[in-house]
């Protein structure tokens, strides 16, 4: 059956699932969220147990495409998404203690949880614009692995120019590196001299500018984009059905700073899967931490940390969550955007924060506990592991329950973050051999100002794409 999605903000119109996997950002400014959440009953779920995860995959995804993509092609891109990670489980899981998992997220292509939804992301807007005979302009910002992930995902492809703005001198040098050295002339890096939150709304900005977006086809692939939450669903039910699932209840513990990836759990939970508790791990920029605490939402400086994919502030997908919590109330979710656009806070009513609490924790670390954290691993685990990681772990153990159990996300390969592994246990990870000519490499990017008139104009001067009305 058609699936239609609706804006956060009320003010964009209904769109089926190609034409949100296009759009990204709705044109009210606003996120798609589907108009009814499709529902997965217990023996569905239970037969997801021993299945090969791209199976899972199609059968998770295919309730939200809603005919939009046909099943055969749908299982095709699922197959040869998944088909490209280093570990044949795909997302395994990796016992720490009785109760207490890891759900290692990093053996795709760049070596970062992103990869599990941009791997299937790429293909089906590929499918979307051969069908459609388009091209599309890719505009993203990341702070770190959407970058390189989207890059790696995309580039090589005749009809997709891709653009990623990131932190000038605020990721790792791998990081940088997997989103500068591709060699592509139609991919292209953008530095920017500000922060993560900075690039975001420069994004942001130009996905308002209407005559833009219309003439070079703007799409998004950050987790604004509907498409790329759906994706990461489907580890939270391969990971519970390993676990039981759905006779049992897991919970999960999430590194985050966008909180797209734990809005993929909460997700998860509307469709039917038992979820207990969701808990968000932050670092020192605990924005969604205060918010739980206090019930207001205020901005502050975003501060520079050994994990930098999680140094934000404006916390996008937190405004997806706000709508369900609000009765899907898309007014009052424009009047808190529009309070936090003028004052830079606004306060969640006592209801809905009570309705959030029912689902979410958050707890944050910091830099001195983060460290700790990866040697503690070291020690008592024998693994090694990134600092976004290390958050989770410290953070899920704070939160961890004798009868249920609790999975913390693994979300990128140490090696992504050697120095700060190194600074911690005295031992520098190695990238796989299939990467190791990366740190040799040559870079390609541009830095620009923290201005999106200087973008704009970057892009508009080369981009390849325009609509395909304007080229007939």
């Amino acid at each position: 059956m058609p699936v239609k999605y609706v804006s956060s903000r009320g003010e964009a119109p209904a769109l089926g699932f190609v034409d949100v996997l296009l759009a990204g950002l709705a044109s009210d400014g606003g996120l798609y969220v589907p108009e009814t959440w499709p529902k997965l009953g217990a023996d569905a779920i239970a037969a997801f147990a021993g299945r090969p995860y791209a199976e899972v995959a199609f059968e998770v995804v295919r309730p939200f495409v809603g005919g939009d993509i046909d099943d055969a092609a749908l299982a095709a891109m699922c197959r040869d998404a998944y088909g490209r990670f280093d570990h044949p489980a795909v997302a395994p899981l990796t016992e720490l203690e009785p109760n207490f998992w890891l759900l290692e997220l990093f053996h795709g292509p760049t070596l970062a949880f992103k990869d599990l939804a941009m791997q299937l992301l790429a293909r089906m807007v590929d499918h979307a614009l051969k069908a459609r005979r388009a091209r599309i302009t890719i505009i993203g910002a990341t702070s770190g692995d959407t970058g390189g992930a989207a890059i790696e995902a995309f580039r090589g492809k005749d009809n997709i120019d891709v653009f990623i703005l990131f932190p000038h001198g605020r990721v790792s040098p791998i990081q940088q590196r997997q989103m500068t050295t591709t060699g592509d002339p139609h991919v292209h890096a953008l530095a920017i001299d500000g922060s993560f939150d900075d690039c975001q709304a420069i994004v942001k900005k130009l996905f308002a500018d209407r005559d833009m977006r219309a003439r070079l086809a703007l799409g998004g692939v950050n987790s604004i984009n509907w498409a790329r939450i759906v994706a990461q669903i489907v580890y939270y039910f391969t990971a519970a059905v390993a676990l039981g699932a759905p006779k049992r209840q897991v919970d999960f513990t999430v590194p985050t700073g966008n909180f797209g990836d734990i809005f993929a759990g909460y997700a998860a939970k509307r469709m039917g899967l038992p979820v207990g508790r969701l808990v968000i791990a932050t670092n020192q920029n605990d924005i969604l931490a205060r918010t739980l605490a206090t019930g207001r939402y205020t901005l502050a400086d975003a501060v520079a940390t050994r994990s930098p994919s999680m140094d934000i502030q404006v916390s996008s997908n937190f405004e997806r969550l706000l709508f369900e919590v609000n009765g899907r109330d898309a007014g009052a979710v424009r009047g808190m955007m529009g309070e936090l656009a003028k004052s830079g806070s606004f306060a969640v009513a006592p209801d809905a924060l009570a309705k959030i609490k029912a689902d979410f924790a958050a707890g944050r670390t910091d830099e001195a506990e983060t460290l700790a954290t990866i040697k503690r691993a070291r020690k008592e685990y024998g693994l090694l592991v990134d600092p976004h990681t290390a958050v989770g772990l410290a953070v899920a153990g704070r939160f961890k329950r004798a009868d249920t159990p609790m999975v913390a996300l693994a979300t990128a390969h140490p090696a992504k973050f050697p120095d700060a592994v190194f600074e911690a246990t005295g031992e520098r990870p190695a990238l796989p051999a299939r990467l190791s000519t990366l740190s040799s490499a040559k870079e390609n990017y541009s830095r620009l100002a923290n201005d999106a008139g200087a973008v704009k104009a970057f892009i508009e001067s080369h981009a390849r794409t325009v609509r395909a009305e304007e080229k007939a």
